[in-house]
């Protein structure tokens, strides 16, 4: 895997990060729902990705990122610094908790894509292991649905993507803190394939929830993108 990944407007290094660009982030940075963003967390940043994408995807919103991993946060300010929004995006190689206890104001936007290998083997990596599994001293569902509740706008949205039985979990975690789910967008690797993964927006309000699908390749062959896809990453892969 290359030690960097090109997009059209910036690039992602990414030689001391345990988890690489990939098509889950690329898809939760390309589709969270920002409108009306004011101020944005990317809980878990890792190369600093989604928070460069909310920064090209919405012209105004200020942006900090936290990552528990210190060589990984030095490598996503460096990517911010590089970047052409590094005014707008300010990085703590942080933890959640500690993160917590600066008492920072309130978001109108989280978004996170969080470690979810509750159960598989662990790797020898301790970084990666950081990165892919959940823990209660790093990031379990509890802890990330329990400091959205407190530092979310009360308006505000949580866009979390997780594989469905992860996020059924996630769910039961969020509505302890009342937080439900507004929208949720279920992706599949092409038609009639099992859903991958889901993209669930959360909010203080309950109510029924607006679902759509998106589908990564085509039912032809299966390595030709969707124009669904293709649409959603436009902006952002140098090609389609």
């Amino acid at each position: 895997m290359n030690d960097y990944f090109q997009f059209q407007k910036f690039r992602i290094e990414q030689s001391q990060c345990a988890m690489k660009v990939s098509t889950d982030a690329c898809l939760l940075g390309a589709a969270a729902d920002l409108t009306g963003a004011t101020r944005l967390l990317d809980i878990g940043t890792g190369t600093g990705l989604l928070a460069l994408m909310a920064a090209q995807r919405h012209p105004s919103v200020a942006i900090e990122a936290v990552e528990i991993d210190e060589a990984a946060a030095v490598q996503a300010a460096a990517n911010v610094a590089a970047s052409p929004w590094a005014e707008r995006i300010q990085v703590w190689a942080f933890g959640l908790a500690e993160y917590a206890a600066k008492q920072p104001a309130r978001f109108s936007h989280i978004v996170c894509n969080p470690p979810f290998f509750r159960q598989s083997l662990r790797s020898p990596n301790a970084a990666r292991n950081t990165a892919r599994h959940t823990a209660d001293d790093t990031l379990s569902f509890e802890a990330l649905a329990a400091f959205a509740a407190d530092f979310l706008q009360p308006d505000g949205l949580l866009t979390v993507l997780l594989p469905p039985p992860e996020m059924q979990a996630f769910e039961q975690a969020a509505s302890a803190t009342h937080l439900y789910p507004a929208t949720r967008l279920v992706v599949r690797h092409r038609p009639g394939s099992r859903p991958l993964r889901h993209i669930t927006g959360f909010r203080r309000t309950t109510g029924s929830v607006q679902e759509t699908a998106l589908m990564i390749r085509t039912a032809d062959d299966g390595t030709v993108y969707s124009t669904e896809f293709q649409a959603l990453l436009a902006g952002f892969y140098l090609a389609l």
